[in-house]
């Protein structure tokens, strides 16, 4: 049939991703640094990503296309939606066993939490020849990785930073992070935005944080981070 639908201009695109989280049908994807249209059954042609894109990327068109399906929708917003909470369902089993159960990532014990004992205080100013202590409280801070509901995120004062941060601020322990709770990601390489709205919103209503500070680089990619807590805190 022919019908109205997005349009993805990908020599515009910058890969931010502010367009994912304005979505609700959850159609366009961020892969290989790209908004992609994942499915056409998945977009309804209305354009409500339309203002979202920075770059004028995104555009409406009139083509030959399947027909938009809100129960295929519903029915991969579920299947999603049941894939994250499968690590937690099996929890009980394992420690039956007595065997840890696996983590966000797959089951690396890299991405075990942990929560690190501060034996001394970072030192503002010139790093002694040692090297300036880290500020950094607890393991994992992969948003992919960590539980939004975690005892270290609980009425704390979270941090949430683009993962180049850290890199090009010299001070961004001494500034941002000390006496925070971190979380970091990428709007533009990572998949699975719309997961990262969801983890936030539910640090904002399980773990009751008690702010969020997004810290981002001045890069359009960047913009995506912001997009992407601002989506969460309207669905909070």
């Amino acid at each position: 049939m022919k019908r109205k639908i997005i349009k993805i201009d990908e020599e515009k695109c910058t890969g931010c991703g502010l367009c994912v989280p304005g979505c609700a049908e959850e159609a366009i994807k961020i892969i290989n640094g790209k908004a992609k249209l994942v499915s056409e059954v998945f977009c309804d042609g209305l354009g409500a990503c339309l203002g979202e894109c920075p770059e004028g990327a995104l555009s409406i068109e009139e083509r030959e296309a399947d027909a938009f399906d809100e129960k295929l929708v519903h029915e991969a917003m579920a299947r999603r939606k049941k894939e994250e909470s499968s690590v937690q369902k099996t929890k009980p089993a394992l420690q039956t066993l007595n065997v840890m159960p696996p983590a966000a990532g797959g089951g690396c014990p890299g991405s075990a939490p942990a929560v690190f004992e501060r034996k001394g205080q970072a030192v503002s100013g010139k790093a002694p020849s040692g090297g300036q202590p880290s500020e950094l409280t607890h393991w994992p801070v992969q948003l992919h990785l960590v539980n939004p509901a975690a005892d270290f995120f609980r009425g704390r004062d979270v941090v949430l930073a683009a993962d180049c941060v850290a890199f090009t601020l010299g001070d961004f322990h001494e500034r941002f992070l000390k006496g925070k709770s971190l979380a970091i990601a990428c709007p533009k390489l990572d998949d699975g935005l719309d997961e990262y709205v969801e983890k936030i919103r539910r640090m904002i209503d399980e773990a009751r944080i008690n702010t969020l500070t997004v810290v981002i680089m001045q890069v359009p990619c960047c913009r995506g981070l912001m997009q992407i807590a601002q989506t969460a805190l309207q669905k909070a």
